[in-house]
C-alpha cells in the first residue's frame, strides 16, 4: 500500500502544470552562438506557485498576498557575455550564483529585466530549443543504472560509437572506461556509484560534448574533488569549453583564476566585476575571500 500511494504522488508531481510555458509564437534558437545578456534583472521567487495536494493534506494555507512578495534574490543585474569568453560567479552562500545561472535556461523567469540569448529574449524562444542550446555540469552530475553507452547517448541518441569515443577522448575519461570489464557497456549502478566523482564528472563533460551546446554552465563541478581528479576535470573542461560561452559557478579558486571575467555577487547585487589580479588589486569583496579562503573552496 505504502508504494502504491508513493506512485500516486509521482504521478501527481509528473502530471503538475510546468509554471515556465513557451509563449504564443514562441520562435527556435536556430545555430546559437552563445551570447548570453542579463539586462536589468531583478528576480524573487514567486509566492504562487504550484503544490501537490496529496503533500499538503487537510492543512489549509493561506493564500499569498500580492502585498507580501517574497524577498529580492537579485537586483538590478546587467552582464554582457560574449560569446566564446568564460565568466566565473563568485561570493558568499546565497549571493545568488545559482539563481542568476539558472535564468539562462528558464528554470526560472525574471521577475523584471530581460535575459537574452543571441539578442532573443528566452521568454521568446521555444524551451526546447534554447535547452538544446545550453550544457549543464554539476557538482553531483546524475548517471542512470544503465551502461556507460546509455548514459552518454542521452544526451543525444543519433551519436554514433566513434562520435561517442571522440567525445569521450576529449573528456579525458575514454581510458577509464576502455578499462572497465565491459569497456562502454559497462552498467555503472545506480548514480553511477561503481565511478569515482572525477570519472563520474568527466562522463558528464562527455555526455554535455555530445550534445554539443553553444553555451555551458558549470554548477560548482569541481567543489567535491581532490587534487588529482580536480587536476584531471580541469583539463577535460579545458577542452570542453573550447569556443565554447562559459558560466562557472565557482568554488575553488583554481576555477576563476583563469576566466576572461570574474564577476562578485553579493545579497543579490553585481558588487564587483573584473579580471582576477585586477579585483585582487583592488582590495575589495573578492580580494578578502581570496585572502581568506586561498587554501579552501568558496562557500557557495
Amino acid at each position: 500500500m505504502t508504494a502504491l500511494v508513493s506512485f500516486d504522488r509521482v504521478f501527481e508531481l509528473l502530471d503538475a502544470p510546468n509554471p515556465i510555458t513557451d509563449r504564443p509564437g514562441a520562435i527556435e534558437l536556430v545555430e546559437p552562438r552563445g551570447r548570453v545578456e542579463f539586462d536589468h534583472v531583478w528576480f524573487r521567487y514567486p509566492v504562487d506557485v504550484g503544490s501537490i495536494a496529496s503533500l499538503e493534506g487537510d492543512v489549509l494555507l493561506p493564500a499569498p498576498l500580492p502585498d507580501r512578495p517574497g524577498a529580492w534574490v537579485l537586483s538590478d543585474i546587467s552582464i554582457d557575455v560574449t560569446p566564446g569568453s568564460t565568466v566565473a560567479l563568485v561570493g558568499p552562500s546565497g549571493a545568488g550564483k545559482t539563481t542568476l545561472a539558472s535564468l539562462v535556461p528558464r528554470l526560472w523567469d525574471v521577475t523584471d529585466g530581460t535575459v537574452r540569448v543571441d539578442g532573443n529574449d528566452v521568454r521568446d524562444l521555444t524551451q526546447e530549443s534554447l535547452r538544446r542550446a545550453i550544457g549543464v555540469v554539476s557538482q553531483d552530475p546524475h548517471l542512470f543504472h544503465d551502461t556507460v553507452a546509455a548514459n552518454l547517448v542521452y544526451a543525444r541518441p543519433t551519436a554514433t560509437t566513434d562520435e561517442m569515443m571522440e567525445a569521450c577522448r576529449s573528456a579525458r575519461i575514454h581510458d577509464v572506461i576502455a578499462a572497465l570489464p565491459h569497456g562502454y557497456d559497462t552498467v555503472v549502478g545506480e548514480r553511477g556509484y561503481r565511478l569515482s566523482g572525477g570519472e563520474k564528472q568527466r562522463l558528464a563533460i562527455a555526455r554535455m560534448l555530445l550534445a554539443d551546446p553553444a553555451v555551458v554552465i558549470l554548477d560548482e563541478a569541481t567543489s567535491h574533488l581532490d587534487s588529482e581528479n580536480e587536476q584531471a576535470v580541469q583539463e577535460a573542461l579545458g577542452t570542453a569549453l573550447a569556443g565554447r560561452t562559459a558560466l562557472v559557478i565557482a568554488h575553488r579558486l583554481s576555477t576563476v583564476v583563469n576566466a576572461d571575467e570574474i564577476l562578485v555577487l553579493d545579497a543579490g547585487r553585481l558588487a564587483e566585476r573584473g579580471r582576477h589580479d585586477d579585483l585582487v588589486g583592488a582590495g575589495g569583496l573578492y580580494a578578502s575571500l581570496y585572502a581568506n579562503l586561498a587554501a579552501e573552496p568558496l562557500v557557495g
